[in-house]
């Protein structure tokens, strides 16, 4: 039986979903976390090394302003992913909360993010290939989704 219940009247470290979903969700939140220390620590190997971003030249040289924005996005991440640990240590009964918050943050890169930005003419511009999060922003949409099932579903 799915708990569709995602706020428990009481937020404590009793987790009822399936097992592999907690895992999971471990895992997941590792990798962002990662992800989140390259993009606000070592914005420049994030942003040409991995992204495919050109470097972008002029007086005055408009790098390091983009390397900040970098960094300021990885702190934002990073501070989501501090939630997703204490939520992970001492909240777990809210797991599949947090689900639906990185379904939406994957989702919306998925599926929102190219609507918006219609004409691809910058990006083909900017960069020199695809980045991974948007290669792989499909398939971690469908993983969350299902581990998001998996963990409304209650063990026995």
């Amino acid at each position: 039986m799915l708990n569709f219940n995602l706020l428990p009247e009481n937020a404590n470290n009793l987790y009822k979903g399936n097992r592999v979903s907690l895992w999971f969700f471990i895992a997941f939140v590792c990798l962002m976390t990662w992800r989140s220390i390259i993009h606000m620590f070592f914005q420049e190997y994030g942003m040409h090394t991995i992204a495919n971003l050109k470097l972008l030249t002029g007086d005055p040289d408009p790098m390091p302003l983009i390397y900040m924005f970098f960094s300021l996005w990885g702190f934002a991440q990073l501070i989501f992913c501090a939630v997703c640990w204490v939520i992970i240590f001492r909240y777990k009964s809210l797991i599949p909360l947090m689900y639906l918050l990185w379904i939406l943050e994957w989702g919306i890169r998925t599926f929102l993010y190219p609507v918006m930005s219609g004409d691809l003419t910058a990006s083909i511009i900017y960069s020199d290939g695809v980045t991974p999060g948007a290669v792989g922003a499909p398939y971690v949409t469908v993983l969350l989704l299902i581990f998001f099932i998996l963990s409304l579903k209650k063990r026995n």
